[in-house]
């Protein structure tokens, strides 16, 4: 007798495609002359909806909020990587290689799908290092004894020139490169769930300043990536169980002009016991030792008060508001959080003027999720989405839980809310 191993009308299991456009800020869609046709083509066959990030506006805790569905206070990332204590001078320093387990505090969508027994795969996501969670992986820092990478070079798909010193070749070649390895997994593996992560788009802002040509041109070709993967779903077959969902980590400033804090705390004679990390268009103030902070805080008010470019000197007290750790929780995190105007952007330079014109226009992130500019990109199309439907505003903590319910999973300590992406548009 032959026994049947499937039902019948029983529906094959959901793909979920999270493509993460580094930089991609949210206001660009509204330029009707950006030339990006497969994501329009994406918003117009699924929905777009205006998104807000966390607290640092920057991309390693933005990318974590996106998988774990909690703010920075909870998961632990506060910059590009974990910020150490040195023991010496500078007394912070920010460390990229650790590996996951020890970096993100918060169980994350790929940990739940993993466990669930769902295959997951990832291309240059962040905070990621070793994380036994993964299926399969193509690292930021791609080299030949990767798994994968051997794999890829093995049948033909990639040569090892393409991985000769891979971290310091042109983001361009290296978002090609990373946009070949998602094609193959789709084309190969065809994981459950995909995190893929492009880098030109925040280089070149930072390099040229957003909506500029090298701006526009940036985000034409993240497009032409975008598209590849599209058509790699298509042709494995997959585009009536997949649902793409096409973000940003963070939106772009701007600047002219940089502030020097550091430069401000050495002429009060602070600079030997007060240091200032500059993440773009906010700065987080550390105090060594920590215990010396009741003192030392109005005396570093009273430092920078006057400063050219500063907005804002933010205290502990604003800290649970915008969702960041007081220091005596975590002390990855300042004492003071300072804010930017618009046109500024601060810098860890500490010689020449407080504050000083760039020689070129540059482009910064990392001011407040609460500044519009900041708003990153949101886009939903595939399977469970409907044409048009209406979401609001949304968060970026609400795509871990989103992603969830999507894969039929559960992540009960995300504290965002899952996206009805199948409510038909009134």
């Amino acid at each position: 007798m032959l026994l049947c191993t499937f039902s019948f009308g029983q529906q094959p299991r959901n793909k979920v495609v999270l493509i993460s456009l580094d930089g991609f800020p949210s206001y660009a869609l509204k330029d009707p002359k950006l030339p990006i046709p497969t994501l329009r083509k994406l918003i117009a066959n699924g929905t777009s909806a205006p998104m807000l990030g966390i607290n640092p506006t920057v991309t390693w805790p933005n990318h974590t909020a996106m998988v774990t569905g909690v703010r920075a206070d909870q998961h632990g990332l506060l910059a590009n990587g974990t910020i150490t204590r040195t023991g010496t001078w500078p007394p912070v320093k920010v460390e990229p290689y650790v590996v996951k387990e020890k970096m993100v505090k918060m169980p994350t969508i790929y940990d739940v799908a993993h466990k669930a027994g769902l295959t997951t795969a990832h291309v240059d996501w962040v905070a990621i290092e070793k994380a036994p969670t993964i299926t399969w992986a193509f690292r930021e820092w791609a080299a030949l004894d990767g798994p994968l990478e051997q794999e890829m070079v093995a049948k033909g798909v990639l040569t090892k020139d393409d991985l000769d010193n891979f971290s310091r070749a042109n983001i361009v070649f290296r978002d090609q490169i990373w946009t070949k390895a998602g094609e193959y997994l789709i084309r190969e593996h065809q994981p459950d769930l995909l995190l893929f992560h492009l880098l030109t788009g925040d280089s070149e802002q930072h390099a040229y300043g957003p909506d500029t040509l090298a701006a526009k041109t940036a985000l034409a070709f993240l497009d032409s990536c975008v598209e590849k993967l599209v058509n790699a779903v298509t042709a494995a077959g997959l585009a009536d169980r997949t649902t793409f969902l096409i973000v940003s980590d963070h939106g772009f400033k701007a600047y002219t002009k940089q502030i020097k804090p550091n430069v401000a705390l050495k002429a009060a004679g602070l600079d030997k016991q007060v240091y200032v990390l500059p993440e773009g268009g906010t700065a987080f103030v550390y105090i060594e030792p920590p215990s010396d902070a009741a003192k030392l805080v109005p005396q570093i008010r009273k430092a920078l008060e006057g400063v050219e470019g500063l907005d804002k000197v933010l205290g502990v007290e604003d800290y649970p508001s915008l969702g960041l750790p007081h220091p005596d929780k975590d002390p990855q995190f300042g004492h003071l959080l300072l804010a930017a105007k618009d046109g500024y952007s601060f810098s860890g330079a500490t010689g020449g003027p407080v504050t000083a014109e760039v020689p070129q226009q540059g482009g910064s992130h990392g001011y407040l999720a609460s500044e519009s500019d900041m708003n990153p990109l949101f886009i939903a199309s595939g399977r469970g989405v409907k044409k048009g439907a209406e979401l609001g505003t949304v968060s970026n903590i609400d795509i871990a839980p989103t992603i969830a319910k999507l894969l039929g999973l559960s992540l009960p300590t995300a504290k965002g809310k899952v996206l009805p992406l199948d409510q038909s548009a009134r």
